[in-house]
């Protein structure tokens, strides 16, 4: 398993950093990011504190590549390079934003702007147009398969979408408790469920596999 789309109590999530490390390794993960929720607000603050923990643990835990990340969220337009700059200047090596998921009021615009940055990933991209699908196709952005429930809802959408475009995606949980990590088996019924075919899954993850190793420099199994 990989999982690029992870909270601690950094930002809205439960658990501390090595407490879910240490759950995802035991359910089989083998690679992560860690991606707090960030604005201009803690960007500079959080960001050093994540790639000093993520370097420690990937040290320690043997096979486990563990990396630094954000998620960027509800970020007006005009400021959403800038808060990717600093992320990537503060050490993240995942970047995702937060995408126009069904499910929350995030900022119109924001999937159309941010395919178009130094990004990896747009998490949860609701109604995505085609139009910015091809764009993310163009700019090696990936689009996200969510897990999570209600940023679920357009899964199959952005599937069809990303397809269509020539878009990478990249299947990720979104955890925020202990109860979001997920088993490789849920992972594959959920791409299943959003219409996806089982020849296509394995493509799926090795678009994440590329992430973490061109982020990472590390091999993952």
């Amino acid at each position: 398993m990989i999982d690029l789309h992870m909270h601690t109590f950094f930002s809205d999530g439960v658990l501390i950093p090595s407490e879910l490390v240490r759950r995802a390794q035991v359910k089989g993960y083998r690679a992560m990011a860690i991606t707090d929720h960030v604005d201009a607000s803690n960007v500079d603050y959080l960001v050093p504190r994540l790639a000093h923990i993520c370097r420690n643990l990937t040290e320690h835990l043997r096979g486990m590549v563990v990396l630094p990340g954000v998620e960027i969220t509800y970020v007006p337009l005009s400021d959403l390079d800038a808060v990717v700059k600093a992320a990537r200047a503060g050490g993240a090596q995942i970047v995702v934003v937060h995408g126009e998921t069904l499910a929350e009021p995030g900022v119109p615009g924001t999937n159309k702007k941010a395919v178009q940055l130094d990004i990896d990933i747009l998490a949860h991209p609701g109604l995505i147009t085609p139009a910015d699908a091809k764009v993310a196709a163009r700019r090696g952005v990936a689009l996200e398969i969510s897990a999570k429930r209600g940023h679920s809802l357009s899964n199959g959408h952005v599937a069809r979408v990303a397809m269509d475009a020539g878009a990478s995606l990249v299947f990720n949980s979104d955890t925020h408790q202990p109860e979001d990590l997920i088993t490789d088996e849920q992972r594959q019924n959920i791409l299943l469920g959003a219409g996806l075919k089982q020849s296509e899954l394995n493509k799926i993850y090795a678009n994440s596999v590329r992430l973490v190793e061109r982020a990472s420099g590390k091999k993952v199994r």
